[in-house]
């Protein structure tokens, strides 16, 4: 995901959709994995920070949601850089500021420090590494590309069920500065994937000038008159204040129950291995042709199956309780990060989804810093997880509510009138019935005339 994607590359070039764009397949699959996985496996160390800084639930949720603020909301920043030096350098500095940023965070003394750190320096690198990776990806698939976004899409629930047992194993071993140490190294793998992204080359020209890009505006402002995109952009931002809550605070609350530390870092596992195969199958069930025009009602039941999982989650007591929640959790998380943006693009089509997705993004971003801490700070005030998980559901809820009122009232066309609209298209292209055209006339015209071949320009897109 990544925001307002106008990096083109050269023009004239045939995506190869396969050979070595398998390795830069490979590469998003890694990054992706890293940059929606690490906030949330870092919510593993909440309880150790709490007990050396002595603070309280809602300051250390803070570090999640910088890390998805920084995500989410510096892509029109992505792209200028992309379009300044390149995909492949500013991937290789995002790799650097990644590692470093959690390096440096072993060495803080204050969660101010930690915010600074690990929030904006690891998230700034982890969002200069995912954007372009996305823009490398589409440039080498045309065909694949659906296929090779849900591939790389599935990295973050993979690096999920992995972090997070990883981020445990380290805190009991080396405590939480030599996991976050040991975590900054490992980041330094951003690099490497970063290396991968060779260039596509454009072919020398035999005569004339090279074709040069044509110059685009960096957003598209014009998407807000959209009231489809419009209502979309509400109910994402509302979504988005209670979707990443449960994830966080879901290891804390299996602590407060009782329940051991490895086991429950166990569930985020739980959780990311239902999501490996929930985004695939939504993706391949929306794709079906009888389905495909009802996404929009489609993504609105994803997020009330999420809101009321979440609900009921609010009544586990006991850790099978919290199992059964991350399963149905996963498989609501997983539909709804499959929907998501096929759902944007079907609202405002190709030729703007790369400035509404950045915009949507923007507004994401300040939704994320919301969520999490004011869950944070509803757990301080009242002790009790259930009110955090009954908060999270609400909002998903009012979110899908407010997508499937506002699409049927606001944006819904009658039958009648797209039926009336085709039929005018369709008299306004035919041709008069009284004119006549001479086969000698046209022959003429085709030789005189021959047909100059345009180009294809290929706009990159992103997915999650």
């Amino acid at each position: 995901m990544g925001g307002a994607v106008v990096d083109e590359g050269p023009t004239g070039i045939r995506a190869p959709d396969g050979g070595w764009g398998w390795a830069v397949l490979f590469g998003c699959f890694v990054i992706t994995g890293f940059s929606y996985a690490f906030p949330k496996a870092v919510s593993v160390f909440f309880k150790e920070l709490m007990r050396e800084f002595g603070i309280g639930y809602s300051d250390t949720a803070w570090i999640s949601s910088i890390l998805l603020a920084m995500l989410y909301g510096t892509g029109p920043l992505c792209s200028v850089c992309v379009n300044r030096f390149g995909c492949r350098p500013v991937m290789l500095m995002g790799g650097l500021l990644a590692s470093l940023g959690m390096v440096a965070a072993s060495f803080c003394r204050s969660i101010i420090q930690l915010y600074l750190t690990t929030g904006v320096i690891t998230g700034l690198g982890l969002a200069l590494n995912f954007q372009p990776s996305l823009i490398m990806l589409n440039r080498y698939f045309n065909k694949r590309r659906p296929m090779a976004n849900g591939l790389a899409a599935a990295g973050s629930p993979v690096f999920l069920c992995a972090l997070s047992p990883l981020g445990q194993l380290l805190q009991d071993h080396y405590g939480w500065r030599g996991g976050f140490l040991i975590l900054g190294g490992l980041l330094l793998n951003c690099c490497v994937c970063a290396a991968l992204m060779r260039p596509l080359e454009a072919p020398v020209p035999g005569s004339g000038p090279v074709p040069q890009r044509p110059s685009r505006r960096l957003l598209d402002l014009s998407v807000f008159r959209d009231r489809g995109f419009l209502i979309y952009a509400v109910a994402a931002s509302i979504m988005v204040l209670g979707l990443f809550v449960p994830p966080v605070f879901v290891v804390s609350y299996a602590k407060d129950l009782g329940v051991p530390d490895t086991q429950a870092a166990f569930l985020l596992t739980v959780l990311g291995f239902i999501d490996i195969f929930a985004r695939p199958t939504a993706g391949f069930i929306t794709g079906l042709k009888k389905v495909r025009p009802y996404s929009v009602y489609l993504f609105s039941f994803s997020m009330f199956f999420n809101g009321f999982t979440d609900l009921t989650g609010s009544t586990a007591s006991d850790y099978g309780g919290l199992v059964v929640f991350c399963i149905f959790f996963g498989i609501s998380y997983g539909m709804v990060g499959a929907l998501q943006f096929e759902v944007l693009m079907a609202i405002v089509g190709t030729q703007k989804f790369s400035s509404a997705i950045g915009l949507v993004l923007l507004l994401e971003a300040i939704a994320v810093l919301i969520g999490p801490p004011s869950g944070g700070k509803l757990l301080d005030a009242t002790h009790v997880y259930q009110y955090v998980f009954i908060l999270a559901g609400a909002e998903v809820l009012t979110a899908s509510l407010v997508l499937v009122l506002g699409n049927f009232l606001c944006i819904r066309k009658r039958p009648e009138v797209v039926a009336a609209v085709a039929e005018e298209e369709e008299q306004r292209h035919k041709p008069p019935a009284d004119v006549r055209v001479d086969s000698r006339e046209v022959e003429h015209f085709l030789k005189a005339e021959p047909e100059k071949n345009g180009e294809v320009i290929h706009t990159p897109e992103t997915s999650v």
